[in-house]
């Protein structure tokens, strides 16, 4: 295991700057993921610390030694990509033992890593398989299983779940988190996907433009988003974000109507709702405050139901409880609390 810390990390292509001066530190043994949408660099920073992308600027340490000009082969990390980089021509343990051959290391101790690694993923009873004889996961884990032989100081993952279906991902993540309870290395996990971000993550690294908008454990990020960007970038569905105006401890809705809400600077703002803080309200039933309109969108998923009323032309999803909202059109009341509330700034989106 080691730290890994990058300092002041910037990367251009040509005039077009895509990292800007990047600070980040992370402990030895620490599970830390990079999310953010397509386009905000944290690709580019894998790629950096990987050593298959020059750094234009700023340093990359592990373990206080910076690396910026040693080769990858260098740099005692392992990277897992999202398209398997599998060679076809070999089985699936030479696969796993090709980089421990590469280096010189005894028949022996390779057949004893591989094996030790197959165990770990339970992909043991594959190892004389071709690749084109696995699924989609068994291929994941076989290149988990190439960089786990390894015994890397950092694991470097590049959004390895982006090319399987839905129910693999979720059947992987928990793999990958059983395997971080197993081997605890250092790890950068690289995913546009903030539900891999919330289940896997030690810390959340959030980034926006080629800048950190925000890094905090999973529940810091969920709890208290250090702006309006972060706020709409994590949650499922994502947190609700409505103009208002504060004015004498209330809070006016684009609707016209009025809440009580004693937080806050008067004037224009941005009002976070997270959807499963509203609380569907049967007919007749008070609330101390509450949100009132037509369901604009009805998606019925089992255990719960999205909702999606009209508040003022912006739209206002919640959860609700199955079967509570059947159709578009029906007289949809939702009560909140004030103290669930997010406040952010209107311009710029900074929290409040």
């Amino acid at each position: 295991m080691a730290t890994v810390g990058l300092r002041r990390l910037r990367k251009a292509f040509g005039t077009v700057e895509v990292v800007h001066g990047v600070d980040l530190e992370i402990a030895e043994g620490e599970f830390v993921v990079l999310v953010g949408p397509s386009g905000c660099g944290k690709s580019t920073i894998l790629r950096m610390v990987a050593g298959l992308e020059e750094v234009t600027s700023g340093e990359i340490l592990i373990d206080g030694v910076a690396v910026n000009e040693k080769e990858p082969k260098d740099r005692d990390i392992a990277m897992v990509f999202q398209d398997y980089a599998l060679y076809p021509h070999m089985s699936v343990a030479e696969n796993m033992g090709f980089s421990l051959r590469y280096r010189g290391v005894a028949k022996p101790e390779i057949a004893r890593r591989v094996q030790h690694a197959a165990e770990v993923l339970d992909i043991a009873h594959l190892l004389h398989r071709r690749p084109r004889e696995l699924s989609g996961g068994q291929r994941q884990r076989v290149a988990m299983g190439r960089a786990i032989v390894r015994d890397p100081k950092v694991f470097l993952f590049d959004e390895p779940l982006s090319n399987l279906d839905a129910k693999l991902r979720v059947q992987m993540r928990t793999e990958i988190k059983r395997l971080r309870d197993r081997v605890r290395a250092t790890t950068i996990y690289v995913t546009h996907d903030q539900v891999e971000a919330m289940t896997l993550a030690d810390r959340i690294v959030v980034l926006r433009g080629g800048l950190i908008e925000q890094v905090g454990t999973p529940e810091e990020i969920y709890d208290s988003p250090a702006s309006a960007f972060v706020a709409g970038f994590i949650g499922a569905p994502a947190m609700n974000l409505l103009p208002v105006v504060l004015a004498g401890g209330r809070v006016r809705l684009p609707d016209g109507s009025v809440l009580p809400l004693d937080r806050g600077p008067d004037g224009p703002a941005l009002l976070g709702i997270r959807p499963e803080s509203l609380t569907w309200l049967r007919p007749g039933e008070p609330a101390a405050s509450e949100i009132a309109g037509r369901a604009a969108v009805v998606e019925p998923l089992g255990a719960e139901t999205l909702v999606t009323i009209d508040v003022g032309g912006q739209p206002l999803h919640a959860r609700v409880p199955p079967r509570t909202v059947r159709a578009a059109g029906e007289a949809v009341r939702l009560g909140l609390d004030p103290a669930t509330l997010h406040l952010f700034a209107a311009e710029g989106g900074r929290r409040l």
